[in-house]
This record gives structure tokens, sequence and C-alpha cells, in this order.
């Protein structure tokens, strides 16, 4: 038995950090909870039956994530710690709350979204190559400055890229989602306007779920629909984006692209998306961050907390609210 041992105790919690490094948990002893750390290993820390509270290992991929749910027979909730829940939601058992990690990445998903673009426009891929082969590639590139930036995804991270658009004097930021609403920032247009958006826009920005209504949305049509020499930046899911329609329109040199996710994903050798032309591939990094760690481990005391004294859960995406 240790520390976070309660003899006849209610319900076990699983982490995937060690307890001792999370401040503000809920006393183990005096809630009915004991902690236990599993980060994905082959053997469970525990009797998966016993877990109510499972927070899911992060970037473990779907197979380890959901391998005790079918024995976790007292589970409640799930929380994850990623932002989208599509590789885990089927396997979520009825009547059990699944949560998500809304606050944890928007910070360092933006960052990246905001590099990317930056990368892009400025040719920094092209200063590497010209760094090793020690080339001095001077001339003009393309500034953001000026520029039309339509965000498709005005969830927590399209409004986290939009503060971090604000310094950058762009001409315009336009702002879509799934349906068209008035905020505080401005209007929210519908995806229903996009090929009406589309062609207005110099860079598009992908910051969508992974939903049944958002698989493949950016096909040949939508694509088809960007102006001439627009950037592409997908920080969203990979199948968000049909990726034949879109090695058709960099190979032919008409737009260009700067993405953190792909389909397939880990993107394999030898696939043509590594040698297109006018692509900057980053490999899945937007939430991984030195922010990830502070962040993901006060969702979980917060969450916790909450859970402890009955109280409402905050980011439930399905299941019992």
């Amino acid at each position: 038995m240790n520390a976070y041992d309660i003899p006849h105790r209610p319900a076990d919690v699983w982490l995937p950090f060690d307890p001792a490094g999370i401040d503000g948990l809920p006393d183990p002893w005096a809630h009915g909870l004991a902690y236990r750390v599993w980060d994905g290993e082959e053997e469970f820390p525990a009797d998966p039956a016993d877990c109510a509270f499972y927070v899911v290992p992060y970037m473990k991929g779907t197979a380890v994530s959901l391998r005790p749910v079918g024995q976790m027979t007292s589970l409640r909730v799930m929380q994850t710690l990623t932002a989208g829940v599509d590789d885990v939601r089927a396997g979520v058992p009825r009547g059990v709350r699944l949560c998500n990690a809304r606050g944890v990445h928007e910070a360092s998903t933006a960052e990246l979204a905001l590099t990317l673009v930056l990368a892009s426009l400025r040719g920094i891929p092209r200063f590497v190559e010209g760094q090793r082969r020690q080339e001095w590639r001077s001339g003009f590139y393309p500034a953001l400055a000026d520029k039309s930036v339509l965000i498709v995804g005005h969830g927590s991270v399209g409004a986290a890229v939009e503060d971090r658009l604000a310094p950058f004097e762009c001409a315009r930021v336009v702002r879509v989602a799934r349906s068209a609403r008035t905020t505080e920032r401005g209007d929210v247009h519908a995806f229903t306007e996009l090929p009406r958006l589309l062609p207005q826009a110099d860079v598009v920005i992908l910051s969508v779920p992974l939903t049944e209504d958002t698989a493949g949305l950016v096909d040949a049509a939508f694509l088809g629909r960007m102006r001439d020499g627009a950037l592409l930046v997908n920080v969203a899911r990979g199948p968000v984006v049909d990726t034949g329609a879109l090695l058709a329109e960099l190979a032919s040199g008409r737009l260009r692209a700067a993405l953190d996710v792909t389909d397939p994903e880990p993107l394999p050798a030898g696939h043509p998306l590594w040698d297109a032309p006018n692509t900057l591939i980053s490999p899945h990094v937007g939430g991984s961050s030195s922010a990830f760690l502070p962040r993901a481990k006060r969702l979980i005391a917060r969450q916790l907390s909450r859970f402890a004294a009955g109280e409402a859960l905050d980011n439930v995406v399905a299941g019992p609210r």
C-alpha cells in the first residue's frame, strides 16, 4: 500500500503522471479516492474494474488509450489530454462522461499556426536549405501584413489564433464555424458561406475538430475556390483535408500548404506530400510544447476537485452533463 491507497476505497483514479507532482489534487483519504499511475504500460496498475475516473495517456495512440476501457465497469469519467476526441469517442461506454482538454493546447497550437504561416510566407524553408548549401537566397517574399486570413473553425483554438494575428496588420480576419453567430470579436460565418469567402482569402487556417461534418471538408471543390497562390494551414486533423486533392493543387503550383497534421499520420517515408512543392510539414506538434504539462496538470486537478465535490465537470463533450 502506498500513500495514495485507501482501504475499501469506492473509486480508483488512473493518471498518466505521478500524483505527487500535481498540485491541488483532492485529498485521497478525505474523498475516498486511490490514485493509480498508468501511462500506457503493458501491465495495469490495478484492476480496471475499480477505475471511476480515467485520464487517458497523452499521445499514446487509440489502441493504448482504449485498451483498459472495456474492463472499466465502474468508469464514470474519461478525461482526455487532447483537444480533439475523435480517436476515442467511439470507445466511450454509454453513460460515461467524456471530457476534452479545452484550455490546455490553445496557446501552443495557435503559436504553431502563426509559425507555419510566417515560415511559409517568408520563405524560411528555402533559407534553411540555402544555409545548408551555403547559398545566399535573397529577394522579395510575401508578408502576412495586408493579407486576408480566413479561420475555419472558430472555437477556442481559432480564437487563440485570431488573438495572435492581431499585431500583424492583416487586412482582414474572417471567422467561419459550423453555424453563424455574433460574438464580441465580430460575426462568425457558417460553413455554408465558404464558397463565397474562400476566393477572398490569402491564408486559410484550419482549426476545426474532426467530426462527420468536417471529415473531407477541404476537398477538390474547397481547394478549387481558393485564390491562386493562397496558403492552406492545417492545425486541425489530417482527415479534414482530402490529401489527393491537395496534392493535385500543390503539384500544379497553384496553392501553398503548411501542415502540422496529415492523412495518413504519421506520414510514411516515400509519401508524395514530403516532396510536394511549396509545402511545409511539421510532425503534429501543435500541442506538444513546454506549455502542455503545467496546463494539463492544472486541468486534472480542477476536474478531480469537481468530481470529488460532486460538482459539474468542465469540457464535457459526450455523455451525461
